[in-house]
């Protein structure tokens, strides 16, 4: 059998941040298989998020390396994201979403100090109506947030606090230690 090999040092204490950051308890993540060609090194968590038992979000974050460096990067490290959140109708059909959900992000990973540079992607909004034999659930609305950054340091269990915040944004979490307000109105009430 051979030995195992040995990963750079700077993948090894970056992949070591991203496990050593807990999320808030609505959300899971999984570590998962990682793109191989995308760079030499690659690792990859999921993370699903539960709001009253339903899943309202789910995302994909994945840490590329190259040891030799890449120009567009500027930098070793790259991180790569996909989030994705079901939103009311209402909200999802707002022309200023877009620019909201970019908002997300930023201040996600400035809140946690998640040093990066070259940071760019796409906020996508779709509304969805049934018709036909598929016909079923009303008119839903989803968010898509695609981005990639490069932190600048190793040490990257900020950013994925950063990233638990942008996923927490997107599925309507109130803030930490707030307690959001039922939309259910007890029983015998008007």
């Amino acid at each position: 059998m051979a030995p195992p090999i040995a990963l750079p040092e700077t993948f090894a204490r970056a992949v070591a941040g991203l496990r050593s950051a807990a999320p808030r308890p609505e959300i899971t993540l999984e570590e998962v298989g990682a793109p191989q060609r995308l760079a030499p090194y690659a690792f990859a968590l999921s993370a699903t998020v539960l709001r009253d038992g339903d899943e309202v979000a789910t995302g994909r974050l994945i840490l590329l390396h190259d040891p030799a460096g890449h120009e567009a990067w500027q930098g070793t490290l790259r991180l790569v994201t996909y989030v994705t959140a079901e939103l009311e109708v209402d909200l999802a059909a707002d022309p200023l979403l877009p620019g909201v959900g970019w908002t997300w992000l930023t201040d996600a990973l400035d809140a946690h100090d998640a040093g990066h540079r070259a940071i760019g992607g796409t906020v996508t909004q779709t509304m969805s109506t049934r018709f036909g034999d598929l016909a079923g659930p009303p008119t839903a609305g989803d968010i898509e947030i695609r981005a990639s950054w490069t932190p600048v340091d190793d040490d990257l269990a900020p950013h994925l606090l950063g990233w638990c915040a942008l996923l927490a944004f997107t599925a309507g979490l109130p803030p930490p230690g707030v307690t959001a307000l039922s939309d259910r109105r007890p029983a015998g009430a008007a």
